[in-house]
């Protein structure tokens, strides 16, 4: 049975994996408590910074994991900085993690953080400044978001008390803008932003979001509309042609009305799904999906 599967149970049932955006999570929160363990009882925070926190010294002397390992440190002195970033990486992780798969899923926020990471670096190359969240990797899932689900209306609490709904094609919109401005204004004048973002990081994570969308996850068919034909072919006389007597070699479809071809399919089908994420189905197979749903929503 389909409901047997570990990946198709409630995540609140045990005896399955466990996610990857879990991990994660658990992961960011263990580093914050290790940061105040390095600043309270060891009195070595300084330390643990200079060796994980990302800045253009740290660059400079060849600390390279610093542009991955910012992302685990957060302000020990501001609970909302990880609890803003983490509220928003599960919500939004939640939605993309069965979309994209867990090796997709980790692949695309942590490109976010390391293009955030170079861009902020980029800009402050001559600053002291250093840089330290999750931020540029949540805004590379939540450009990803809007992108696949632009009208879909989405409800967040804002400041935790005003519920407010919005398209996330909205929220995207404004939270690039914002932090254009924040950019421009600050960053590259060389001020410190008056809310404290860092948002050249949160620009390079956005950009590695919709990167991804626009050529890996829906790629454009270079020089060919939708629905048409290349401008280019063969000769009529250079193309092979079929042995006399042959005929077309029909295309395979399954056999909706056998219920085992059916589920064996199906298995088939979301066997690949947990483990390449679903913009990994060819057009056949998503069509097989749309046409097993109808036939079974009809028994």
């Amino acid at each position: 049975m389909l409901s047997d599967r570990p990946y198709m149970r409630d995540s609140r049932q045990g005896g399955g994996p466990t996610s990857v955006l879990v991990w994660l999570i658990s992961a960011i929160v263990a580093v914050y408590l290790l940061q105040h363990v390095f600043l309270n009882l060891l009195h070595a925070g300084p330390v643990m910074e200079s060796l994980f926190m990302l800045s253009a010294a740290s660059l400079r002397a060849g600390h390279v994991w610093t542009l991955v390992t910012y992302s685990f440190l957060h302000s020990p002195d501001n609970l909302l900085h990880i609890v803003c970033n983490l509220l928003a990486l599960y919500f939004l992780g939640r939605e993309l993690l069965p979309l994209l798969g867990p090796k997709r899923f980790l692949g695309v926020y942590f490109a976010g953080v390391v293009l955030g990471g170079l861009v902020w670096s980029a800009i402050n190359w001559h600053t002291g400044a250093m840089v330290m969240g999750a931020s540029a990797g949540v805004m590379t899932l939540l450009v990803l978001f809007a992108c696949v689900y632009p009208n879909q209306e989405v409800t967040f609490l804002l400041f935790f008390v005003l519920p407010v709904t919005m398209k996330p094609k909205y929220l995207a919109i404004g939270c690039v803008a914002l932090d254009l401005f924040g950019c421009v204004f600050y960053e590259v004048m060389g001020n410190a932003s008056p809310v404290g973002f860092a948002h050249s990081a949160h620009l390079g994570g956005m950009a590695a979001g919709w990167l991804y969308f626009r050529f890996v996850h829906s790629p454009p068919a270079w020089g060919v509309r939708a629905g048409s034909r290349a401008s280019i072919e063969l000769p009529q006389w250079m193309k092979r042609s079929a042995p006399a007597g042959s005929a077309p070699r029909p295309a395979y479809r399954v056999n909706l009305g056998n219920r085992e071809d059916l589920r064996a399919e199906l298995d088939r089908i979301l066997d690949k799904i947990n483990s390449q994420g679903f913009g990994a189905l060819t057009p056949d197979e998503k069509r097989l999906l749309d046409e097993a749903k109808d036939s079974l929503s009809r028994r």
